[in-house]
């Protein structure tokens, strides 16, 4: 039975009811390609804080200039969130992924063949350019080939596949980089990027029109698509910048901390080998796995965003005030580290909010900007974290009273955040 029911209405279009599962079973497969691409981005995201030694032996480096390099993948993907939302909206996620999974490859191997920091820098610089265009446009393609009741949940088991690339670039990485070295290590995962810019061309398809289905989500706006509009719509948005900042201090603590200098930490503080110190971060991946393929369906099934935002958010923050200031045995961070990343992962709701704040037509223009705040603060806090490392004389504990204030930032944004319901409500 075929069912095409177009009688589920929301604010500025309509929705199928119910599809034929297997007609629209290539969804899965598309979405699976775009999963896929989605681990490298996490790969890289994470991959510098267990090559820091290497890094320091091979360019002669000081701690500042590790911090920079690891803030190098975050400026460009930062600056690069407006452009992949317009990208997502006009070229299309099929040639944007291609194209974004082809540079970060390029910039891959570039890195793994560079012979002095410079070199290590604008590697870096074109992996972050690369990956930055691929997470927009699969909520781009989530929105076309999924209900809006399914975001949520389908947002969060994305970044639940993505975050096994921040599993890979921690032990495993540390056992790789031990047996073929990092410069290696690091041209293979760019062949295999490339690998998949080809898987990408061939599967993913926009959305369900470009083979002979009945979309499942239709615009009822009849005015064209206009960017330059949409971008100063979602701009002038007061409600679109409380996730902003609420993902800002969230994504850019747990990505300081799990990425570049959690290890470090956990070396000097508890002098521990790097390969010990990788399984504490890794705990804190599998919370951040679990914890977005779970926040998700809390949330659509509450059908509420703010309030499982909040409560996650103070459960982070009061994980984070423990860590600190209560003196807790070595064993008993593998469950703090777990439950960080766990509740870390209120996070994702950011751009389900953003996109329901904001017109249904530029969901990639709107989720971008929210996005864009994630980056933005994991690239000034990294480089920071290097700063106040040299400036007190390697105090590793100023590593977490550096994190709590943008937690706490974090904490105040999403106090000014619109409840949605999980519907469009601009």
């Amino acid at each position: 039975m075929i069912y095409l029911k177009l009688d589920i209405y929301f604010k500025g279009g309509i929705y199928l009811e119910s599809i034929n599962e297997k007609e629209y079973n290539r969804r899965w497969i598309i979405w699976g390609v775009l999963a896929l691409s989605y681990v490298i981005v996490f790969f890289h995201r994470v991959a510098a804080g267990v090559v820091r030694e290497e890094l320091i032996n091979s360019f002669s480096i000081t701690d500042v200039e590790f911090g920079n390099f690891g803030s190098m993948y975050f400026y460009p993907y930062m600056l690069m969130q407006i452009p992949s939302g317009i990208l997502a909206d006009t070229l299309g996620a099929r040639k944007t992924v291609t194209l974004g999974a082809v540079f970060a490859g390029i910039g891959s191997i570039i890195f793994g063949f560079s012979q002095n920091i410079t070199m290590a820098y604008i590697g870096r610089l074109i992996v972050g350019f690369g990956v930055s265009v691929i997470f927009i446009s699969i909520l781009k393609v989530l929105s076309q080939w999924f209900k809006p009741s399914e975001f949520g949940k389908m947002s969060g088991l994305t970044s639940f596949i993505g975050n096994g690339g921040a599993l890979l670039a921690q032990y495993p990485l540390v056992l790789l980089v031990a047996t073929i070295g990092w410069r290696n290590s690091f041209s293979v995962i760019g062949f295999i990027s490339i690998g998949i810019a080809i898987l990408a061309y061939i599967i993913v398809r926009n959305n369900p029109e470009d083979v002979g289905l009945e979309p499942i989500v239709i615009i009822n706006e009849k005015d064209d698509l206009n960017i330059r509009s949409g971008i100063k719509t979602v701009f002038k948005n007061p409600h679109t910048w409380p996730s902003f900042f609420a993902m800002g201090g969230i994504f850019g603590t747990v990505i300081a901390f799990m990425g570049t200098w959690g290890v470090p930490y956990m070396i000097y503080t508890y002098n521990i080998s790097k390969s010990e110190a990788s399984i504490f971060t890794m705990m804190i991946t599998i919370g951040l796995m679990i914890g977005s393929l779970v926040i998700g369906n809390i949330s659509d099934k509450l059908k509420k965003r703010k309030l499982p935002f909040i409560i996650s958010t103070i459960i982070y923050l009061f994980i984070w005030l423990i860590f600190i200031f209560v003196d807790l045995d070595i064993n008993y961070l593998y469950i703090l580290f777990f439950l960080m990343g766990l509740f870390s992962s209120g996070f994702i709701l950011s751009w389900a909010i953003a996109k329901e704040v904001n017109p249904e037509k530029y969901p990639g223009v709107s989720t971008s900007i929210a996005n864009m705040g994630g980056f933005l603060f994991a690239a000034i806090i990294q480089p920071l974290i290097g700063y106040v490392l040299e400036l007190s004389n390697y105090d590793y504990t100023l590593i977490l009273y550096v994190c709590l204030i943008f937690i706490i930032m974090s904490m105040v944004s999403i106090l000014f955040i619109k409840e949605t319901n999980c519907k469009n409500i601009y």
